[in-house]
């Protein structure tokens, strides 16, 4: 790698800023080479080549002296025995703040487990609020550590590539910097998948030797069609980088033969109107595919991107996506929200479409507020950073921005929390829809609501946005408490009435104290949602007239008649529980499968005596960890869903998974995988539900071809 001097950097900065600070350039590039000699990095190199290196990347996006100085000292407060103060000192304030702030981020572990990871999100959001050049830094410096990787032990290397996959790539795009996220996710690749990655090249490499030069062919044909209508434009064309091709390929599962749109082409004009007059001739020239149109002039993204996107069917039939801008629209969208610290003529460039830092971080930081906890947050960060954006409009005209995959609930919660908590249907261009439809850039979405609606737990499974999830969940922690509460009562009265007492007020207040609780609510709360047996609370206050808990039974020795090497699993065929009379059935790598002695599947089994077992099942308190399949036909009408999962969570039964089988106007049959107890639970789930009037037929759903 060629080393850069003080005079190169210095250059490099003044083409963009002749009103540089020369002297604090040099300044700071003589105290971090000062500072870090004698360190070395892994490839043997000197290490102050990587500040400077990341100073050059940064002088790429024409960035501010601060910045610059601080790329170039970014690492000495970590790494040497340079200090804040002696920072402020010598470079000043804004600096010595900036280079804390990387010396910070660079600290968190953010490719730590999922809370710990979520938590340094949550830090990483709060210096980025501060400052967001200290992003900027840190996003410079992973691009040069990526491009340097090879030196670096397997294990580092792989790590590190997986955090700029998950974290700075996105983080890059999410600010604007497209280039930027698709170099680092290039190199990424290029560490997780180099067989993957080389096979897409090898791929191109035969295709240019089949095809010719596709990129200089169709860039000439635009260029054509543009002097025919006298517009005056520059046209570039590229190939996609491989991991863009990789990712398209697994999302549409084609392989590359297959695989259109493997060309990209910008055309770069000197005004708004010239964009759309690009738009008409090459629409004019060759057929635009459907559906592969967005117009980001007229709807920005929320980084101040702004672009007018085509796919056409080009030369051959070849699909080629053209993205069409003005030179200023091309800066901030190669710059993204860096493009606020530019530097042009050695004044601040004032591009009218970049975007204020400060406003892009509060709308970014209004997503999160709503989070309640690390897991909540990291689920946000990662569906916003990740998100491309669908644009719908009100009935009155009004815009919404929502990310891809959205749907009326979200839209409903993105208009006001209580417009999504209340609605039961949405009609999207006149038409009433599913709430699980997916909206398309364009569409009109009308919520429709209604008095007495209530968020149910199905909803979290149809929306995408962070605003909605939180909203939701918030909803039905507050309502499952009120319902809790309410259960809860009736259990206590029942359980004190067996020792006969009664369930007073101050009881449950005594009771509470006792066992360690904030009051009476929460020992009916805990009771209600089963995280409290109510012989527990009689024990507390009444020890002597406690009934008998019974034995509690473990759920790996739920079964009797195994020798103590032996491991069971249940037949999935016939998903026996506790309480139904069983046999063990021998397997061959596999241990003993218990199944119920009525299961169809053991008349197969008949003539081979040796591999049956006689079991029965353990007495006592079994677990709620028996999966057991009912198969439930409901009306097909709002807020019914709803009312089955809540019936069931009544019965102290927990839904493990939902599955609709049939879907008809008037009726859904649906599979629901409930974890019971035993016999009895089942018994009283299937009797409860049998009672439901929106309930038209339920029995227990037993699979014979899911054999073990």
């Amino acid at each position: 790698m060629q080393k850069i001097d003080v005079d190169d950097l210095v250059s490099l900065v003044r083409n963009y800023n002749p009103k540089t600070n020369e002297d604090a350039l040099r300044r700071a590039y003589a105290y971090g080479a000062r500072m870090h000699e004698g360190q070395f990095r892994q490839s043997g190199e000197p290490y102050f080549t990587h500040p400077v290196s990341v100073a050059a990347i940064l002088t790429e996006m024409r960035l501010d002296d601060a910045t610059i100085i601080t790329a170039l000292l970014h690492d000495t407060i970590e790494d040497t025995k340079s200090t804040y103060s002696e920072l402020v000192t010598m470079f000043g304030a804004d600096v010595a703040e900036l280079v804390d702030g990387v010396t910070k981020l660079t600290n968190l572990q953010l490719s730590s487990s999922e809370t710990r990871q979520a938590e340094n999100f949550r830090k990483l959001f709060m210096a980025m609020s501060k400052d967001l050049r200290v992003i900027l830094v840190k996003l410079a410096d992973r691009l040069h550590n990526m491009r340097t990787i090879r030196s670096m032990r397997h294990e580092k290397q792989v790590q590190k590539a997986r955090e700029t996959m998950d974290i700075f790539a996105p983080l890059a795009g999410r600010m604007g910097m497209q280039w930027m996220r698709e170099e680092l996710e290039d190199l990424a690749f290029r560490v997780l998948n180099p067989d993957g990655r080389n096979s897409i090249i090898r791929r191109f490499i035969t295709l240019q030797r089949e095809t010719g030069d596709v990129i200089h062919q169709i860039t000439q044909d635009i260029r054509v069609e543009l002097e025919r209508e006298k517009i005056e434009a520059d046209v570039f064309g590229r190939a996609k980088k491989p991991y863009a091709i990789w990712r398209k390929m697994q999302e549409k599962g084609q392989g590359f033969s297959r695989l259109s749109d493997i060309y990209g082409f910008r055309v770069i004009t000197t005004s708004e109107p010239d964009c759309y007059r690009v738009l008409g001739a090459i629409h004019r020239r060759w057929r635009s595919v459907p559906g592969r149109f967005k117009d980001y002039i007229s709807q920005p993204k929320s980084n101040g991107y702004r672009s007018i996107h085509t796919t056409v069917s080009g030369r051959d039939g070849k699909r080629v996506e053209v993205q069409i801008r003005t030179r200023q629209m091309h800066e901030v969208a190669e710059a993204g929200v860096a493009a606020h610290w530019s530097y042009r003529d050695g004044v601040r460039a004032e591009n009218p479409f970049a975007v204020d830092p400060a406003r892009w971080l509060a709308a970014l930081n209004e997503s999160f507020a709503n989070a309640e906890d690390h897991d909540e947050f990291l689920e946000n960060v990662k569906l916003e950073m990740y998100a491309d954006q669908v644009f719908c409009f009100s009935p009155k005209g009004e815009v919404v921005k929502l990310p891809k995959g959205a749907t009326p609930l979200d839209y409903a919660y993105a208009i006001h929390t209580r417009i999504g908590d209340s609605c039961v249907g949405a009609k999207v261009d006149h038409l009433r829809v599913p709430l699980w439809t997916r909206l398309k850039n364009g569409q009109s979405v009308e919520i429709i609501t209604a008095e007495g609606q209530r968020p149910q737990a199905t909803w979290l499974d149809i929306v995408v946005t962070g605003r909605a999830k939180a909203a939701i969940r918030r909803s039905l922690r507050e309502e499952d408490r009120e319902r809790f509460i309410k259960l809860g009562r009736e259990l206590a009265r029942v359980a004190f009435e067996h020792v006969g007492k009664k369930a007073t007020d101050k009881a449950l207040k005594t009771a509470a104290r006792t066992l360690g609780l904030d009051d009476a609510a929460e020992v009916l709360a805990r009771l209600g949602s089963a995280e409290l047996r109510a012989a527990e609370v009689v024990e507390a206050l009444y020890p002597d007239l406690a009934v008998e808990k019974g034995e509690e039974v473990a759920a790996e020795r739920a079964v009797v008649g195994l020798s103590p090497e032996q491991r069971f699993t249940r037949a999935p065929c016939c998903q026996p529980v506790p309480g139904e009379r069983i046999v063990g059935i021998t397997y061959r790598g596999r241990g003993v499968v218990v199944h119920a002695i009525d299961c169809p599947a053991l008349a197969e089994l008949e003539n081979q005596p040796e591999r049956w077992i006689d079991l029965h099942w353990h007495s006592g308190n079994h677990p709620a960890a028996h999966t057991v399949t009912l198969n439930v036909t409901i009306r097909n009408d709002a807020g019914v869903l709803g009312r089955i999962c809540t019936l069931i969570g009544e019965q102290k039964a927990n839904i493990s998974d939902l599955h609709f089988a049939d879907r008809k106007p008037d009726f859904y049959r649906l599979l629901i995988d409930a974890d019971l107890r035993d016999a009895e639970h089942l018994h009283t789930v299937m009797t409860a539900l049998e009672a439901e009037s929106d309930v038209a037929e339920i029995y227990r759903h037993r699979d014979v071809s899911r054999k073990p």
